[in-house]
């Protein structure tokens, strides 16, 4: 499961690249309880997300011509500039070299052979992801990609992730599971699903999906609704995992909410 005991390869930090920070800031903390804490100048108005207090994600404003809007997911490295050497190595590309954010770590910004976006957070002042796994904060990550064999070499490459194929309930076939390398099957924290085996996810290409836990999902499919937002996937229930749905916010920025089946209550 994620965790905040970051080592090498683990998802420590998330951000929203939107066109309309305030509006995308009052679409999540309506929805998802969040409070919005605005950046000041020396970082580019680059915000944070809190859940009591703790920070849960970034926020930052882009224009047309800087990318579309969505969710990134950044990995662990313990050198920056090492990582983005491995990625193009391995036939993966650098979209935006390494820079330091102040004293804060250092980072960057990949693109996979499939052309996923994702980065990487070198911590310096700044750990990462204070709160993971409790309602409002990153419970879990899936790799909706066109080359799943291909995945799992690079990012074993790069990061160092193992990967574990397990059957899923009720015959609904094989989900390859990732985790930092030597943490197990506890350690898990994302799955990588074939992008043509969702007919959803194909009509908008690949990427990582970021699900947000929540307690109550039909509630927050509902108000994301009436805030602005869309379903790109009605809430269901799969035995192991939990109750979950996609969703996008008004901008088309994609994510996911679940309840997961370990959520006490």
């Amino acid at each position: 499961m994620l965790t905040t005991r970051f080592v090498t390869g683990s998802p420590n930090w998330i951000d929203v690249s939107t066109p309309d920070i305030e509006a995308a800031a009052a679409f999540y903390t309506g929805l998802l309880g969040w409070t919005f804490a605005p950046g000041g100048a020396e970082f580019g108005g680059y915000s944070q997300f809190l859940v009591d207090g703790k920070s849960i994600g970034g926020a930052m404003q882009v224009t047309a011509d800087q990318g579309e809007p969505g969710w990134t997911v950044y990995f662990q490295s313990p050198d920056t500039d090492t990582t983005a050497k491995a990625v193009a190595a391995n036939g993966g590309s650098v979209l935006a070299q390494p820079m330091d954010v102040g004293s804060l770590g250092r980072m960057a910004v990949y693109a996979d052979p499939a052309g996923v976006a994702f980065a990487s957070w070198q911590p310096g002042d700044m750990g990462g992801l204070e709160a993971v796994t409790t309602p409002g904060s990153l419970s879990w990550l899936e790799l909706y990609t066109g080359d799943t064999a291909g995945a799992q070499p690079f990012y074993n490459a790069v990061f160092g992730h193992d990967f574990t194929a397990v059957e899923m309930p009720e015959g609904a076939g094989e989900y390859t599971t990732v985790n930092p390398a030597d943490q197990g099957p506890d350690g898990m924290f994302a799955g990588i699903v074939p992008l043509d085996s969702d007919p959803v996810e194909a009509a908008t290409g690949p990427y990582w999906l970021a699900y947000f836990e929540v307690e109550d999902v039909d509630a927050v499919v509902a108000k994301a609704l009436e805030l602005g937002g869309a379903v790109r996937s009605p809430a269901v229930t799969m035995a192991g995992a939990g109750r979950f749905a996609k969703l996008s916010d008004p901008f088309g920025a994609r994510f996911g909410v679940i309840r997961s089946e370990s959520q006490p209550g």
